[in-house]
């Protein structure tokens, strides 16, 4: 399993950094059938009027923590195009500054061309999930004039990558 660290930014003196590489790591139980993890840091300007992260945030923090899923699996390359057909998040609680989010990213289905992901957002700082999400993505042809199907060698990569943690994506 791999897991990225996306807290480089200034944090203040009393933020504990997060290394989900480190051996010490508990991974919450909630994100046990995620076989991937992307940490993001929450950064003060992402926060709106209402002293909370604003809502679009999340979508790009799905979009980084997607791209890097596929890129682990070697299907979001420059030989590949994908559009972002559908996505939705539902949020269960606030996040505020300073936080460090833990985002679980795994395949629910696996289409022809397309691909569902799931997504749990965990707060360090509040130790439960904050937010859930799931977005469809297609693939479509290099002159990007139709739809392209996944190769069996990218089918059994995403099988085998979400079933080491105990997940099987819906074929």
């Amino acid at each position: 399993m791999i897991m990225t660290d996306n807290t480089s930014q200034q944090q203040p003196s009393n933020f504990q950094r997060i290394n989900p590489q480190d051996s010490s790591f508990e991974r919450p139980e909630i994100l046990a059938g995620y076989p991937y993890i992307y940490t993001q840091a929450v950064v003060w300007g992402e926060m709106d009027a209402f002293n909370h992260v604003n809502n679009v945030v999340y979508y790009r923090y799905a979009e980084s923590a997607r791209i890097e899923y596929l890129r682990l699996l070697n299907i979001f390359n420059a030989d590949t195009i994908m559009v972002l057909a559908q996505s939705s998040c539902q949020y269960l609680a606030p996040v505020t500054y300073p936080d460090t989010l833990l985002i679980g990213v795994r395949s629910k289905s696996i289409g022809n061309s397309s691909l569902v992901l799931e997504y749990v957002y965990y707060s360090t700082i509040q130790q439960k999930a904050v937010a859930t999400a799931e977005a469809v993505v297609v693939r479509l042809k290099s002159n990007a004039e139709g739809k392209a199907p996944w190769t069996e060698q990218e089918h059994q990569r995403i099988f085998e990558y979400d079933q080491s943690v105990g997940h099987t994506p819906l074929a």
